[in-house]
């Protein structure tokens, strides 16, 4: 019997996958669960919908992700902190505080998870990596000087 799977199944499949299972186990246990509904023509158009949905909704997350890449593509965002004569810092620039000076300089809100760098601890420039989609990645440019 074919059917389409509303949600993932341990060992046996993953969501909006259509599979070939016994009869038995589809009636019993995937359709009893609410895990499953048969591959019928109407639910395999209601499938198409689904798919074609989804994709619409990616395609338009990666097209903001790419606009907000060319909005802070090679952008320079200055921070300013205490720090002693050698240039170390009394402490660390996170990517709290990137994230923070960049809403403040450049008016764009970026997830400090998704500023990929390690705690920057010496006065410089660096060049920041920011993961804003699994296929879209920026970098910008981070000076740190003493106040």
């Amino acid at each position: 019997m074919k059917v389409i799977l509303l949600k993932d199944v341990p060992n046996v499949g993953k969501q909006q996958q259509i599979l070939d299972v016994k009869t038995g186990y589809a009636n019993n246990f995937l359709f009893a669960k609410g895990l499953a509904v048969p591959a019928n023509e109407e639910n395999m158009k209601i499938l198409e919908e689904q798919i074609a949905a989804q994709k619409a909704l990616e395609a338009q997350i990666k097209a903001e992700a790419v606009d907000m890449k060319n909005t802070i593509q090679n952008k320079t965002v200055t921070l300013k902190t205490k720090s002693g004569p050698d240039g170390k810092l009394y402490g660390a620039v996170t990517s709290k505080d990137i994230a923070d000076a960049m809403h403040k300089v450049l008016g764009v809100e970026i997830d400090k998870r998704k500023i990929l760098t390690d705690a920057i601890k010496i006065t410089g420039t660096y060049t920041v990596k920011i993961k804003l989609h699994p296929e879209v990645d920026a970098a910008v440019n981070v000076t740190v000087e003493n106040e």
